[in-house]
């Protein structure tokens, strides 16, 4: 195990490449697996869970092969087989799995799946989809047993709008006969990326990125090229890390219009925020306005975002209030930033802000958003060392975490932790 040293006081200064959508990525993966032959992907994040997926996907039969930031995946191959253990439950996102071997062979069994636990996440939603396409499901000894002798489409009304159950719906439907509904989706760039795949793939959806999505089923769907969008939760991290160092940070590599609720926030802190074509400046400013922030569902400002948003806030000059209305309680990183001397207490939903300066302290990472608030908050410290344990959190969401700080002039660097 590692822990993450950050001596912070510095501004960030220089320029910044995002890699591709780790949210997009860890739902493409299993897309690919509805061909019937080679699928390549471009513009892959190098992470962890993404080192995983392409673990499951090797144990099902599938042909995977890196190079650089390009993945090629044959399928051709792929058998159907029980999955209800073992790597299946290092990751959240291992449940599309479901929908993507039941479009498949009209049959999967799935562990239930694992990743960060910040809070519950019920995946009821996606089991409504899959009985309302024709399955049949049932929790046998932990593990979620999906069956179909035939998929049909239908009308698929989502009681939440769920980024998971949405995609996972879409990814079965795509081979189902007849035509599926989606309403209530959710309209997260991710969703758009995967329809595009699977479109190039040969299925046929139509709306992905509004509140209904269409999908006519096909029978049999082939391998393609597709380049992964841009990870907007990412960039956001360096956008609030620029702010909160007062540096001049340009985040290349995004789509702004993928950014607007966060870059909103900044401005109205008093952030000098830059949009060009493919990317953002960031110039921070000596003090900052206090604000009100609420995470929603896309596009409003990203629930992902909140954590480092948190550590942000205690460099303004005056109360500010964070209320988080997709989850409930992720909230994990606030004792860490306490312990950091943040002036801040949770009521219900909400975070109460007390700007004020931090100190450095060793913490640990619960979950990986919170990881990243830690990083945030360590740069900002003037004196000392922040210590931060729990970086394999940290590393399912950021390649090159540390490269990339110290390309924009952080003092940061890792250590072996303590036994």
């Amino acid at each position: 195990m590692e822990k993450l040293m950050v001596r912070g006081g510095r501004p960030l200064r220089g320029t910044v490449q995002i890699s591709g959508a780790k949210n997009s990525a860890v739902a493409l993966l299993p897309a690919a697996i509805l061909a019937e032959s080679e699928v390549v992907l471009d513009n892959l994040p190098q992470l962890s869970d993404v080192a995983v997926y392409g673990e499951i996907l090797e144990q099902l039969g599938a042909g995977v092969s890196w190079s650089g930031d390009t993945m090629r995946i044959d399928p051709s191959r792929l058998q159907s087989a029980p999955m209800p253990d073992g790597k299946v439950k290092l990751l959240r996102a291992s449940y599309y799995l479901m929908g993507a071997l039941l479009g498949r062979f009209g049959e999967a069994v799935i562990g239930l799946p694992g990743g960060c636990n910040f809070e519950p996440r019920p995946i009821d939603q996606h089991i409504k989809g899959f009985e309302a396409l024709g399955a049949e499901v049932s929790n046998e000894h932990g593990s979620i047993r999906i069956f179909a002798r035939e998929l049909r489409g239908a009308k698929i009304y989502l009681d939440v709008v769920s980024v998971g159950a949405t995609i996972n719906i879409m990814l079965a439907a795509s081979r189902a006969k007849g035509v599926t509904t989606i309403e209530n989706a959710a309209k997260e760039p991710e969703i758009i990326d995967v329809a595009t795949l699977l479109n190039a793939m040969g299925a046929r959806i139509k709306g992905a990125g509004t509140e209904t999505i269409r999908i006519e089923g096909v029978e049999a769907m082939h391998g393609c090229r597709h380049s992964i969008i841009p990870d907007r939760i990412q960039a956001g991290t360096y956008m609030i890390a620029a702010a909160a160092t007062r540096g001049d940070v340009v985040i290349d590599g995004v789509i702004p219009k993928h950014m607007e609720a966060m870059s909103a926030k900044l401005v109205e802190m008093g952030v000098q925020v830059i949009e060009m074509d493919e990317s953002i400046r960031i110039v921070g400013a000596p003090t900052y306005e206090p604000i009100d922030v609420r995470a929603l569902v896309y596009p409003g400002f990203a629930t992902d975002l909140q954590s480092p948003m948190t550590s942000l806030l205690t460099q303004a000059s005056g109360v500010s209030i964070l209320t988080d209305y997709v989850y409930s309680n992720r909230f994990k990183h606030v004792p860490e930033l306490v312990r950091m001397g943040a002036g801040i207490r949770v009521e219900g939903r909400s975070a109460i802000i007390e700007g004020g300066p931090l100190n450095a302290a060793k913490v640990r990472a619960a979950d990986l958003r919170a990881g990243a608030a830690l990083v945030v908050a360590g740069l900002t410290v003037p004196e000392g060392v922040t210590e931060i344990a729990g970086v394999e959190y940290i590393d399912r969401g950021y390649d090159n975490l540390v490269e990339n700080l110290r390309r924009l002039g952080a003092d940061v660097w890792r250590e072996q932790a303590d036994a």
